[in-house]
């Protein structure tokens, strides 16, 4: 598997042979494919890239997308044409914490473009970089369907609804303290207004 499947990334053998689910998330991933027919497990895909991207650091690396079509017994190109078409999924390394300002219709008319560049200046960084310290990453997304509280953010599975500087202020400050990664498949999240 080359850098043509992987985009930029270079696939290295040896770090692939490291790749490997904790006994934990293997067993969410074998409950995922059990939840389709026989032969159909490719159907399982997106929510074991979830998985595997919570697992391994917030991002898919090329080994990881090959360790996932093994495990699904599918063509790691078709792992790749998934990750890379959805901007939930991370194809470099990111931040514990990643702010995902949406930036459609009712977002941007209720003021999502200032919060977006409030976010930049209090971090620090432009959207599509990571923080010093490695803590937040900032992108924007497409409708993420809270038009009726906008603008809003997503951190992991967190919706942060009806933004102002002020609640920005706030969560920068208790993600911060909190250290923690942030993911798709956290089972405490908090969703705010």
């Amino acid at each position: 598997m080359g850098a043509q499947v992987h985009g930029t990334q270079e696939f290295n053998e040896s770090k692939r042979a490291e790749i490997e689910f904790s006994d934990e998330a293997m067993a969410t991933v074998q409950k995922l494919i059990s939840n389709y027919p026989e032969g159909k497990q490719k159907s399982a895909l997106i929510p074991v890239l979830h998985v595997a991207q919570a697992e391994f650091d917030g991002w898919l690396s090329p080994e990881v997308m090959d360790y996932v079509a093994s495990i699904l017994n599918i063509k790691a190109i078709e792992v790749f044409e998934v990750a890379s078409f959805y901007s939930m999924f991370n194809l470099k390394p990111v931040g514990k914490c990643v702010f995902e300002v949406c930036q459609t219709s009712s977002c941007w008319l209720n003021g999502a473009e200032d919060i977006i560049k409030y976010i930049e200046k209090k971090l620090n960084i432009k959207v599509g970089e990571t923080t010093k310290d490695g803590l937040f990453t900032l992108k924007v997304a497409e409708c993420l369907g809270s038009c009726g509280t906008a603008p809003m953010l997503q951190c992991g599975a967190s919706y942060h609804e009806k933004l102002t500087y002020e609640k920005v202020d706030r969560l920068i400050d208790s993600y911060k303290a909190e250290g923690k990664r942030r993911s798709y498949t956290d089972k405490d999240y908090k969703n705010t207004l």
